[in-house]
């Protein structure tokens, strides 16, 4: 197993992270659109339910999205990733006891999402909108920053790298600059390699297996590869057929030093990080 190089508690709003050992980040999409679940939990009663069961499961933190990163997703408006997203967050701080993660790039969103009780924003494009580096500073809250070329819509087409671990660490290290530039310390980042974005099967491969790498940073890592096309590339499995191929890669994203995995299936992944648990604790 990898040691940590960086604080093992994380504040999220008022509630903390333990991230001396590995948690699982249940997904709950709010979208019609999602490349695994759109449409099922768009509306609050439904997404609390949902977010209810992943918290029994196992979820330490449910991660709640109003925008489809899917490739060729297309953008979304403020207004409607605010519609979709704020009900869901205000009701889930207001019933459960759970760390509340918003998945955006909106400022508005990190703004309205952190004043109703979100504990971490999770922002695929590493706070790189106009006014989202501001935005989440003020939040106070932590922030998970993941690598991607482009924008979801397009960042599929061809993505090339030169030095593909090279480029991963120095877009990492550069955003993690511009957050401490706004008064966002390391202490509240989390690090995301952004596997299946901008990335080949080959490049994702790749990533996977050197990503210790990217604990040189001094951040936790967070990994979300669950149902996702790399194993279903590798496979030959359809989206609702990938969970055996999640799962080893869960257990390999632990073994490799992640402390977060973001996960459709929260009791199996929960199983596996018990289990890996167990061994390590033995004599």
């Amino acid at each position: 197993m990898n040691v940590q190089q960086f604080p093992t508690r994380l504040s999220c709003g008022n509630r903390v992270l333990d991230l001396s050992r590995p948690h699982v980040m249940g997904i709950l999409n709010v979208t019609p659109d999602s490349f695994s679940d759109g449409g099922l939990y768009g509306r609050p009663d439904a997404a609390l339910r949902h977010a209810e069961s992943m918290l029994a499961a196992g979820a330490s933190l449910i991660d709640v999205g109003g925008e489809s990163t899917r490739p060729g997703a297309p953008v979304v408006s403020t207004s409607e990733e605010l519609d979709r997203v704020a009900p869901v967050v205000e009701a889930l701080a207001r019933e459960l006891d759970v760390i509340i993660s918003v998945d955006t790039s909106t400022p508005e969103v990190m703004r309205e999402t952190s004043r109703l009780g979100a504990g971490l924003i999770n922002d695929v494009r590493a706070l790189r909108r106009p006014g989202a580096l501001e935005a989440a500073a003020a939040s106070g809250l932590p922030v998970c920053l993941m690598h991607m070329k482009g924008e979801p819509g397009t960042m599929q087409q061809d993505p090339r790298y030169l030095d593909l671990l090279g480029e991963v660490q120095a877009f990492l290290r550069e955003r993690l600059q511009a957050c401490a530039e706004v008064g966002i310390g390391a202490d509240r980042v989390i690090l995301d390699p952004g596997f299946g974005f901008a990335k080949t099967l080959q490049h994702n491969l790749s990533l996977f297996k050197h990503m210790p790498v990217l604990l040189a940073l001094g951040c936790p890592l967070l990994v979300g590869v669950s149902r996702k096309s790399m194993v279903g590339q590798v496979l030959q499995r359809d989206v609702g057929e990938r969970l055996y191929g999640s799962l080893a890669l869960a257990a390999l994203a632990v073994a490799k030093g992640a402390r977060i995995l973001r996960v459709h299936d929260v009791a199996e992944t929960a199983d596996v990080i018990r289990m890996i648990a167990a061994v390590e604790a033995a004599e």
